[in-house]
């Protein structure tokens, strides 16, 4: 048997040594430290029925009030949900602070993640708050936002479902994790189902999720391209209707525009979960070129076009495809009851 040289365990102990100190810089102090109340990864309805029963009570106080008093907590809240689950699972990894000072940033200071509203971030750390004062070190931060998120699509009009709970809170936060698993603006609908077969969804899934911009907005940077020089042709985009591209040009100049001005994706029902989104990229109402790309590609028209005739079609698949993305990653990992998911988050 060969002995390794001192040379090469002093290499192998340096590697081990960096590794530990990328791992500690992505951690931020917090009160978001959930164990789990078993040994499984398996979700369920009644997680919490004996450790935490008061629970959706609790989370629903608190996203009613953000709902009457910021309806932008709504989508906030639910894209907030979308972005941690595509990038290393739904794991609440996505409420991890960066450390102050370190170049070790977390993913919601990622690039792509600059435009998540603060209401939806501020939703979940004042739920936490409270069901920490209720029910200590038992639900998970993952969980609450997931819970949330649901909250959110019934009070804005959508459909009301129950939420499989059990998800442990992730420590490992990096920015760099982030762009290649989260959607853009331009991306192809080859990229978009490419990625989102990478997670375990179809291409229906695909196209009932991107429902979920029948409430919310964007700013003008996500599809000011498409208004001016679409895909480089120096022309707008010809798939979009002459009386929207008129008015988001009033509001989105080409050049020296207000990097605050928003556009809702709805331009119909902005603030009411409805099908109207569908119904929009029928009549070339889109506002990202991702989204009315859905109705142009031969692969998910006629899903468009079956969710745009039929409203109690698009909730009944809408809660479906949550519950699929919801469990995204939830049963990957090392031994049962002894993955790094289960040592807790850290949450500003």
């Amino acid at each position: 048997m060969s002995v390794p040289s001192s040379s090469s365990a002093s290499s192998s102990m340096f590697v081990f040594t960096c590794l530990l100190i990328i791992f500690l810089l992505t951690l931020h102090s917090s009160n978001c430290l959930a164990k789990p109340t078993n040994t499984t990864r398996q979700l369920s309805v009644d997680y919490y029925a004996k450790s935490c029963p008061q629970l959706e009570q609790l989370i629903g106080s608190i996203t009613s009030q953000q709902f009457k008093e910021s309806p932008v907590s709504g989508p906030a809240t639910i894209r907030l949900f979308f972005h941690d689950c595509f990038v290393e699972g739904c794991d609440g990894s996505i409420l991890v602070s960066s450390k102050p000072g370190s170049k070790m940033l977390a993913e919601r200071d990622a690039q792509d993640n600059k435009d998540l509203r603060v209401e939806g971030f501020e939703t979940i750390s004042k739920a936490k708050a409270l069901v920490e004062s209720k029910c200590p070190g038992v639900v998970s931060c993952a969980d609450i936002l997931a819970i949330a998120a649901r909250d959110f699509v019934h009070l804005a009009g959508g459909p009301y479902y129950q939420v499989k709970k059990g998800r442990w809170d992730g420590r490992v936060s990096m920015a760099s994790r982030v762009a290649s698993n989260i959607p853009r603006s331009n991306s192809t609908i080859d990229e978009l189902l490419k990625l989102f077969s990478s997670k375990g969804l179809t291409p229906n899934d695909l196209v009932v999720l991107s429902g979920a911009h029948t409430i919310g907005f964007a700013h003008c940077k996500n599809f000011v391209s498409r208004l001016y020089d679409y895909r480089g042709t120096k022309k707008p985009d010809p798939a979009i209707d002459p009386r929207l591209l008129k008015a988001l040009k009033m509001s989105c100049p080409r050049y020296g525009g207000n990097n605050d001005i928003v556009a809702p994706f709805d331009v119909t029902t902005p603030f009411l979960f409805d099908h109207a989104y569908y119904s929009n990229l029928v009549a070339k109402l889109g506002l990202l070129a991702t989204d009315q790309a859905l109705y142009l590609d031969p692969r998910t028209k006629p899903l468009v076009q079956a969710l745009a005739k039929d409203k109690q079609k698009f909730f009944q698949s809408f809660v479906v495809a949550m519950d699929k993305m919801g469990s995204i990653g939830v049963n990957r990992g090392g031994k049962q009851g002894e993955n790094w998911k289960d040592r807790g988050m850290h949450m500003s």
